[in-house]
C-alpha cells in the first residue's frame, strides 16, 4: 500500500530535518513510504506545532531515547541537538538528570554514545 503525500507537511518536515541536519543521516534502511510518512507526520506536524521551540523538542526527544536506551536513534538526535547549538555540557546534564529516573546503565550507555558522536562530529569538521 502506498502512502499519499501531503506536500505542505512534507515541506515543513524537510525544513525541520534541514535544521537538525538529518537529511544525509536519517533512515537509510527504511522504505520510501515509511520515510515520507515520518517526515510529514512526525517532523512536518508534531515537531512544528506551536508551544515548544525546536531545541526544546530536541531535548524532550533525547530524554525519551535515553530512557528507552535507543542507541541508534540517540546517535542521530545527539547530532541534531549539536546542530541546533545545544552544548555538550547541557546534553551531559540531561543524561545526569535522567540517570536517576531512567537508570544508571541507560545513562552510561548514553554518555558513551554522546562522546562517540561528539568526537565523530569534531573529526568531520577537520
Amino acid at each position: 500500500m502506498s502512502f499519499e503525500s501531503d506536500e505542505k507537511k512534507l515541506k515543513k518536515g524537510m525544513e525541520v530535518l534541514e535544521k537538525l541536519n538529518f537529511l544525509s543521516k536519517a533512515g537509510s534502511g527504511i522504505s520510501d513510504d515509511f520515510r515520507s510518512h515520518t517526515i510529514e507526520n512526525l517532523f512536518g506536524s508534531v515537531w512544528t506545532r506551536p508551544g515548544l521551540e525546536i531545541e526544546e523538542r530536541s531535548m524532550i526527544t533525547l530524554a525519551g531515547l535515553i530512557a528507552l536506551n535507543r542507541e541508534s536513534e540517540l546517535r542521530l538526535h545527539f547530532r541534531g541537538a549539536r546542530n541546533l547549538g545545544l552544548s555538550r555540557e547541557k546534553l551531559e546534564e540531561i543524561i545526569f538528570h535522567l540517570a536517576h529516573y531512567a537508570g544508571w546503565p541507560n545513562a552510561v550507555s548514553s554518555s558513551n554514545v554522546l562522546a562517540e558522536v561528539w568526537q565523530e562530529m569534531d573529526e568531520e569538521k577537520d
